[in-house]
């Protein structure tokens, strides 16, 4: 008996080892798995209302508008595009225009308001109005859900959704009644800011 305890042992170690091994690839493809998906953020349109902060650079805090064209203006980093950028690369850009300045600065910009991505709702629907998207792909179905849905009279197969490409208006159809019945479910397309859908 004496004799078998090191063995024991010896095995309880090794199982011990194993494990703890299995659990450090496991974390590892873990990471590596959340590395390969893209963390895509909230990209920046004209309108919106952004925070940006330097530590430690009282003088450089202020609220800043993307205009119609999608440019800012900031002290000392002069006019820039932020249109279709992130948070983080519109910090990363700033930092780098502030750099020639300040050494190593710490940018921080959060973001306000978005009056600039926003879509609308009207006609027969319970709740018409304009409503701020932030997530990606809001459809139309989504759409019609946050105006509280279809009145009783609304038209259900002649339902448009407008929308400006190149400056020219486009209608796009979109048959309420099909989708219902899970028909043509390619029509339930993502909306885009400055859409507005039209409920007869």
């Amino acid at each position: 008996m004496k004799l078998e305890l090191p063995c024991i042992r010896r095995v309880a170690d090794v199982g011990t080892a194993l494990c703890a091994m299995l659990m450090l690839v496991g974390i590892a493809a873990a990471s590596i798995a959340d590395a390969a998906v893209p963390q895509q953020g909230y990209e920046l349109r004209p309108g919106d209302i952004v925070a940006v902060s330097v530590w430690q650079e009282p003088g450089l805090e202020q609220l800043v508008l993307v205009r119609p064209d999608g440019g800012i203006s900031f002290p000392l980093a002069g006019d820039l595009r932020a249109e279709g950028l992130t948070l983080e690369e519109l910090g990363a850009v700033l930092k780098q225009r502030l750099s020639k300045f300040i050494p190593d600065p710490v940018v921080t910009v959060t973001l306000q308001e978005i009056p600039g991505n926003r879509i609308y709702v009207i006609g027969k629907v319970n709740k018409p109005g304009d409503f701020a998207i932030i997530a990606r792909d809001v459809t139309v179905m989504q759409a019609l859900s946050m105006a509280g849905g279809l009145t009783p009279f609304a038209d259900e197969k002649k339902i448009k959704v407008l929308r400006v490409e190149n400056g020219q208006q486009r209608s796009i159809p979109f048959d309420y009644r099909r989708i219902r019945r899970g028909e043509d479910l390619e029509q339930n397309i993502p909306l885009q800011a400055g859409d507005v859908i039209v409920v007869p």
